[in-house]
């Protein structure tokens, strides 16, 4: 369920209040939630996420995204990847929306667009067409 892009960033699809015990168990430390509240119905709060991530001892943060990325949603992917305690698991509808996000605060940081760009493939994820935003 899990997907690793690095040793220590995980995304996943949408995840349930219940699902945050497995990340606990799997050393998770913190959740990011990429997905507005009400985005499809049926979908978790983020008030549930975030109270099942608090109850398991995990920091959450809640960084949504719709309709494209601001330099304030890439700024604070940054943060939290950087945060340091620990391993980090964003997820969104289907892991893509987090899986841009995390490439784009990386080759903020000057990593290598190619190497963004073969870590996603390597876990299921295109990102092609991100290509120029990679490239600093």
């Amino acid at each position: 369920m899990f997907v690793a892009l690095e040793d220590k960033v995980f995304v996943s699809r949408q995840i349930a209040p219940g699902d945050v015990a497995d990340a606990a168990r799997a050393g998770i430390a913190t959740i990011v939630n990429n997905r507005p509240d009400g985005e499809a119905a049926g979908q978790p709060s983020g008030a549930e996420i975030e109270a099942a991530a608090r109850a398991a001892g995990l920091a959450y943060v809640h960084i949504p995204v719709a309709g494209g990325f601001s330099e304030a949603q890439v700024a604070a992917m940054a943060e939290a990847l950087d945060a340091g305690s620990g391993p980090v698991l964003a997820f969104c509808a289907s892991g893509t929306r987090s899986t841009y996000l995390w490439a784009l605060a990386r080759a903020r940081a000057g990593a290598d667009a190619d190497g963004l760009i073969a870590r996603a493939r390597a876990a299921g994820y295109d990102l092609t067409a991100l290509r120029p935003y990679l490239v600093r």
